[in-house]
């Protein structure tokens, strides 16, 4: 069942010229009131004593979060490869993991572990890695665009823009695409897509968005349009193939266009092939007591989730992009509120922190400190948690160089989903 957020008003600030008017107000004679002055100035002193202290407590209190996620990074992390001796390597956490976080004009970037396991070198705030599914906000950002020139619709069809996908699959429309709530079956789940994958490791294959869909494109869809959630990989791969439809261009030359160059993001790129820019984040496989496999280069993205999953991005970079997404500058505000119509209880994959609600390419995550909006990833080596408040005036970039899954490794998964809610809170400073 759909469930509609509206925007609450805010409420009103103080009115301070009104105030300042009333203390220095007039007498009889037509002279300023002395006593309303010094009564005023009185006032305003102890006004700037209490919001000293209270901006001290606050920054202290923003300065205890910040030292809780700092220690559950590291806490993460030692779960991950220990030296035991001849036995070999213990744990499977992941080798290391990284923390970026904004309040308003201030940044933090907290780390733990290594960018690499041969090189014991540390992971930096501008250090390339694997975007994973949190690239599907990219998609989404260019299709919400495109809905606002007029290009598409969000109740565009399958049929209308791509008649050349399965008739079965024709009722589905953007706006469903974008919340999961199509049917699409997911090519990931095709035991022929895991079998074709398995065969192409360490290859660069560089397959078009329409290889994927080909290995569901006989199947029904899995419900009745609009009538369940569920998570798919097709519905983004679809969504792609929309946009170069509807515009005549391809999906790289959409996101420099509408998201890159208006946000300034220099070091974000879909590259082809296996490569991925230096200086980069090396992602692991940990299946102890093998040391910690290098699998940076093991699959092609394009196998995994086409242009949303190769994307290739940095912290710096993803930070900016989402306090602009979140925040909805990207888009007109009647697309936002459309995009902001959440399904409560609607996961990605894997979950984020708190209680999750599914948007249009877009998740509302409430949590014990607050409320943001974002998107998580997973790609084999990373694992990768993006989110900002709906002012975007705050946010955060959680990163480890493993992918985490709470179906194979539930202890550490928990660990990770502990980290991202750690750094919701120290975002929010509450």
């Amino acid at each position: 069942m759909l469930i509609r957020i509206r925007d609450g008003e805010a409420a009103g600030a103080t009115d301070w010229p009104s105030a300042v008017e009333y203390a220095g107000r007039s007498d009889s004679t037509g002279r300023a009131s002395s006593l309303g002055l010094r009564r005023w100035a009185k006032l305003a002193l102890v006004l700037a004593g209490a919001l000293w202290l209270a901006a001290g407590a606050t920054d202290a209190h923003a300065a205890t979060r910040l030292h809780k996620l700092d220690r559950q990074l590291h806490k993460l992390v030692e779960l991950g490869p220990v030296v035991a001796g001849p036995g070999g390597l213990l744990g499977e956490g992941p080798p290391g993991a990284s923390a970026l976080v904004q309040r308003r004009g201030r940044v933090d970037f907290l780390r733990a572990g290594v960018a690499d396991v041969k090189s014991g070198r540390p992971i930096r705030r501008n250090d390339h890695l694997r975007t994973a599914s949190t690239g599907k906000t990219f998609s989404g950002a260019v299709a919400l665009r495109l809905v606002d020139e007029g290009s598409l619709s969000l109740d565009s069809t399958i049929a209308e823009t791509l008649p050349e996908l399965p008739p079965a699959w024709g009722a589905v429309t953007l706006r469903q695409l974008l919340q999961h709530t199509g049917g699409v079956p997911d090519y990931t789940k095709s035991p022929a897509w895991q079998a074709y994958v398995a065969a192409h490791l360490h290859q660069a294959v560089s397959v078009p968005p329409e290889f994927l869909i080909g290995f569901v494109a006989g199947q029904p869809l899995e419900f009745t349009p609009g009538s369940s959630y569920r998570y798919s990989n097709t519905d983004n791969v679809v969504i792609q193939l929309m946009a170069e439809a509807a515009t005549g261009q391809t999906y790289k030359e959409l996101l420099r266009e509408l998201v890159f160059s208006p946000l300034g993001l220099k070091q974000t790129s879909v590259p082809s092939g296996l490569q991925i820019p230096p200086p980069y984040v090396h992602g692991y496989d940990l299946a102890p007591p093998a040391p910690p496999e290098d699998i940076t280069e093991l699959i092609d993205p394009s196998l995994v989730a086409a242009g949303p999953g190769g994307m290739v991005s940095t912290p710096v970079d993803l930070n900016r992009f989402i306090r602009a997404y979140a925040s909805g500058r990207l888009i007109e505000r009647s697309t936002m509120l459309q995009q902001r119509s959440f399904i409560r209880g609607a996961a990605g994959k894997p979950p984020g922190p708190g209680q999750n609600s599914g948007g249009l390419a877009l998740y509302r995550y409430k949590t014990n400190c607050g409320t943001v909006l974002g998107h998580t990833g997973n790609f084999p080596g990373y694992t990768v948690f993006i989110a900002a408040t709906p002012n975007g005036r705050r946010s955060v970039v959680v990163s480890a160089n493993e992918a985490l899954a709470k179906e194979l490794k539930p202890r550490i998964f928990e660990q990770m989903r502990r980290t991202f809610r750690l750094g919701v809170c120290a975002a929010l400073g509450r």
